[in-house]
């Protein structure tokens, strides 16, 4: 298990919300933060934290869309290499992102278009920036019925018609590098993790995959490392002290190392 920071923004500002909330322009905000982006990824690359991802929240028409962007340059220029970027992300500006510094970038809408898997787009996209620079975005909730995960879309508003399981991850796995799952359900609201999604992820052994959503206490930690079989990497937003919380980074740091 490695701990992976994030910076999400949103209208120019490092924030943390409740990501199944942001219809349009509207948001339930946790925290925003006085610093900008470059102050979390220069911490970050003080304390050897690589493989982090920052999120533009705001769509690519928003008024705030630029002050986004200028955010995750300024934070790509600080820490280069050491951070991936998603949000909006296409085969026309990935390598843009690339050549900025991101040593990734993630992909959910471009790919997931329509419900479905666009080999298509996926095509290109490895074209441009080659698989290994490929981080798939399989952020996930469950379908009403209650049975099954399905990645969700358009900042996680639309669900598509793929779930998320064993036989899914093996089929996407040669396109990517890594996968990155939000348990959209959970996110954002510091109230556990989703076990049952952990459980799953557990149980594939491949490629990376970083678990983000619920993790409030170092209880959350401990049943990820034993649900997900220490096989999943882990983000913590909400609850860590850079953002509000009462989980101390370096505490977070110290326990998944001695761990």
């Amino acid at each position: 298990m490695e701990l992976r920071p994030c910076i999400d923004i949103h209208d120019g500002i490092v924030k943390q919300i409740i990501g199944s909330s942001l219809i349009a322009e509207n948001a339930i905000v946790n925290f925003a933060a006085k610093q900008d982006a470059a102050y979390f990824a220069l911490l970050y690359k003080e304390m050897g934290l690589p493989g982090g991802h920052i999120i533009i929240l705001n769509h690519q028409e928003s008024k705030y869309y630029q002050d986004s962007l200028n955010q995750a340059k300024k934070a790509l220029k600080a820490y280069p290499g050491g951070l991936m970027i998603g949000g909006g992300i296409n085969c026309e500006n990935a390598e843009y992102f690339v050549s900025a510094g991101a040593s990734h970038v993630i992909v959910t809408s471009y790919v997931f278009e329509d419900g479905k898997i666009n080999y298509d787009n996926l095509g290109r996209l490895i074209d441009t920036v080659g698989k290994e620079r490929i981080v798939l975005d399989l952020s996930c909730r469950k379908s009403k019925n209650n049975e099954c995960y399905y990645i969700m879309a358009d900042r996680w508003q639309t669900f598509t018609d793929i779930q998320v399981n064993l036989e899914n991850l093996h089929k996407l796995a040669p396109f990517c590098a890594e996968f990155l799952i939000h348990a959209v359900d959970v996110e954002g609201k510091s109230s556990g993790i989703d076990e049952e999604l952990v459980g799953i992820l557990g149980d594939y052994q491949g490629i990376p995959i970083t678990y983000a959503g619920g993790v409030h206490n170092f209880s959350d930690l401990e049943k990820l490392r034993t649900l997900g079989k220490n096989r999943l990497n882990v983000t913590i937003g909400s609850a860590l002290d850079l953002f509000g919380g009462t989980m101390r980074i370096k505490d977070v740091i110290k326990y998944i190392d001695i761990k």
